[in-house]
């Protein structure tokens, strides 16, 4: 048996870890960075109100059903999990005090926390938990691939039972995930739920609903009764302080509204900066950029049909490709984006590996035009699918119809509004290439371009992927799945499911009397205070 406590230190819980555990959007060693934030200790301020910036309001703030970013940012201060991510992304308790794994990997034994009470200020229990995970399991696409004919149930009042079909290296990390995230909410607010979700938003969280005026704001209140953990804060885990009395997620649409709102202080904190305003911003008094790790951006090639359903072609394009210049084109500068070959992020210890890498940014047009000329191309008109909504996405679509000219193929852009691109590239006769980038995922199983199963537009039909990927999963640690990892990275590299340009950043504007920020996967708001 594998016992897992969130008392244990880090080195401890990396190491038990190994033993059993499970897809967007970059600095500190959790890869974030703020310009001239201060550093020196001080004793944080309680009360006042953080007024947040946000570009797009969320659909629900149900987190067990849907990976929008909107309901995640607002929902994390509402709902925990039995497990969360550190800031290497490793897991570690949460909710539960301590978990268990059987030697056949197919049992978990959670340890609730005792006197951890929700919202409405009932205490939380094991019907709550196994209510909340049922819920999150039948609507989560991710729970179900990876967490083979799982069952919760309750031991008893604070003991959870998590049985599995077959073992899975990934299944903890899975249940730490951040989007769509497994929530505990009270069974009661549960049994009334619809396929809407639940009509009531009551986590255990150190900020709870106040309001919700679709389209206008959501309001969070200091939740007086919050039950936190002890242990230092470490990422998405740890000591959680509601320091601020409110927080308001102000919905504002138009760029320039939030740049000019944060620049006057109307705003705390904006989301969404483009980047050709970071200079800008960082030349006002009184606010500062802070940059987040966005996740990984990439060109997706169409396998299934057309010129790129050749693997020489595809190796052609990624050849010939200057990165930097195509990255440049897209984000502006390097303090924007890393260049990294990786599927995983630097920061994601566990599964990280520049295997592969010395097919990463070749830059070769010579040996590129030599390709094609290896390759079945014969003429044919390459469709580039792109949108004008997401200028990062059509400048590297731009860039794409370059680099194929230069190595004599013929390419053409085919621009629409981005729901119709979406819809667009679900049918293979309809393009051979689209830019996109992908938000930071758990673990590198859960990003769908390179799994067969997943159908995801592009459509991945690698066997030794596919293998790879099972064997991951079945492996006994993260130790025995670490040659697994590299030669999984190779394998990308040769077949090109995508082309990983580098990692990606985004641009949090905040007002320097506002301590604590901090990102991963998010704002992370507890902790965070206002000078006064």
């Amino acid at each position: 048996m594998k016992h897992y406590s969130q008392w244990a230190s880090r080195g401890l819980i990396t190491v038990l870890i190994l033993i059993l555990t499970a897809c967007s959007s970059t600095p500190e060693s959790t890869g974030h960075q703020s310009s001239e934030q201060e550093t020196e200790e001080t004793t944080p301020v309680s009360g006042g109100t953080l007024d947040i910036a946000y570009p797009a309001n969320p659909a629900t703030l149900d987190p067990h059903l849907t990976t929008n970013q909107a309901t995640r940012d607002v929902s994390r201060n509402i709902y925990e999990q039995l497990l969360t991510l550190n800031k290497n992304y490793e897991v570690v308790p949460q909710l539960a005090e301590s978990y268990e794994i059987s030697e056949d990997g197919k049992t978990y034994t959670f340890h609730l926390r005792q006197g951890v009470t929700f919202h409405n200020g009932k205490e939380m229990k094991a019907e709550d938990v196994v209510a909340s995970m049922e819920k999150w399991l039948s609507t989560s696409t991710q729970g179900q691939a990876n967490l083979q004919g799982a069952q919760f149930s309750e031991v008893d009042d604070y003991t959870v039972k998590l049985t599995l079909e077959k073992p899975s290296l990934v299944g903890s990390y899975i249940l730490a995930d951040t989007s769509p995230f497994p929530g505990i909410m009270p069974k009661e607010v549960i049994d009334t739920a619809g396929p809407e979700g639940v009509k009531e938003f009551i986590g255990t969280g150190p900020y709870k609903l106040e309001e919700w005026n679709t389209d206008q704001y959501v309001h969070l209140n200091k939740f007086l009764d919050y039950a936190g953990e002890e242990t230092e804060s470490n990422g998405l885990s740890g000591k959680k302080n509601a320091y601020l009395d409110e927080i308001y997620f102000r919905y504002v649409t138009d760029e320039s509204t939030r740049v000019a709102g944060i620049m006057t202080g109307e705003y705390d904190v904006a989301f969404g900066i483009p980047f050709d305003n970071a200079d800008q911003i960082e030349g006002t008094d009184g606010v500062s950029n802070y940059f987040s790790e966005g996740g990984i951006v990439t060109y997706v090639f169409n396998k299934k049909a057309g010129p790129f359903s050749d693997q020489k072609l595809r190796q052609a394009f990624n050849t010939a490709l200057n990165y930097d210049e195509a990255l440049t084109a897209a984000y502006s500068d390097s303090r924007f984006y890393e260049l990294d070959s990786s599927l995983a992020l630097t920061s994601q210890t566990d599964w990280y590996s520049d295997a592969g890498a010395e097919q990463y940014n070749v830059n070769d047009i010579e040996k590129a035009k030599q390709l094609v000329e290896e390759s079945n191309y014969d003429g044919e008109e390459v469709v580039i699918l792109t949108t004008r909504d997401y200028p990062e996405q059509y400048n590297l679509a731009v860039v794409a119809q370059e680099v194929l000219k230069s190595i004599g193929v013929n390419a053409k852009l085919d621009v629409y509004d981005w729901p119709t691109v979406q819809e667009r590239r679900t049918d293979e006769n309809n393009f051979d290439l689209f830019a996109v980038s992908f938000a930071t995922r758990a673990t590198i199983h859960q990003y769908p371009f390179l799994e067969s199963s997943a159908n995801y537009p592009g459509w991945t039909d690698s066997p030794e992927i596919d293998n790879l990927l099972g064997e991951i999963q079945a492996a006994a640690s993260i130790e025995e799945a670490k040659p697994l990892v590299e030669q999984l990275n190779e394998k990308n590299w040769e077949y090109l499911p995508i082309i990983k340009l580098g990692n990606i950043q985004n641009l949090i504007a905040v007002r320097d009397n506002v301590k604590g920020f901090d990102d991963l996967v998010g704002p992370i708001l507890w902790n965070v205070s206002l000078d006064e």
